[in-house]
């Protein structure tokens, strides 16, 4: 039974979801601020402590074609970033249109422009990482 990391990096704020313990369910966690890499590693690091996290699933941008575009290689960054403290296993996955998804299922639920801007990075790690936990459900 593992916990999983869903982050969704934004150069704004980083939107973060957490796996229930057997790897099935995501949930919208919180978002960070994005104010500095060593404020974002010391942040991940505590919620990886914390929640007792296995591994952490990454939203990797793609453009429509399938290549990848600048904001592709500021994720690659990043990552390259928290490795340099965190070794637990880090997992891209493509993220294509999950910020539009989870803009839209919030916005239907009532939300404002402002409370939408606060939970729309959250809600799309939580996209990503189901996705993730769809594609990885362990054979009983």
């Amino acid at each position: 039974m593992s916990r999983f990391l869903g982050i969704d990096y934004g150069t704004v704020r980083i939107g973060l979801a957490l796996s229930d313990p057997t790897g099935t369910l995501a949930s919208p966690l919180t978002f960070l601020e994005n104010q500095s890499s060593q404020q974002v590693t010391t942040a991940l690091s505590e919620l990886i402590q914390t929640h007792q996290i296995a591994g952490l699933v990454i939203g990797l941008p793609r453009n429509m074609d399938g290549t990848y575009g600048p904001s592709a290689q500021k994720v690659r960054d990043f990552i390259g970033q928290i490795q340099k403290s965190i070794s637990l296993p880090i997992t891209p996955i493509d993220e294509r249109l999950t910020t539009a998804q989870a803009s839209k299922q919030l916005s239907g639920i009532g939300l404002n422009q402002k409370q939408l801007r606060k939970k729309v990075d959250s809600s799309s790690a939580c996209l990503i990482l189901q996705q993730y936990l769809d594609r990885n459900i362990p054979l009983l």
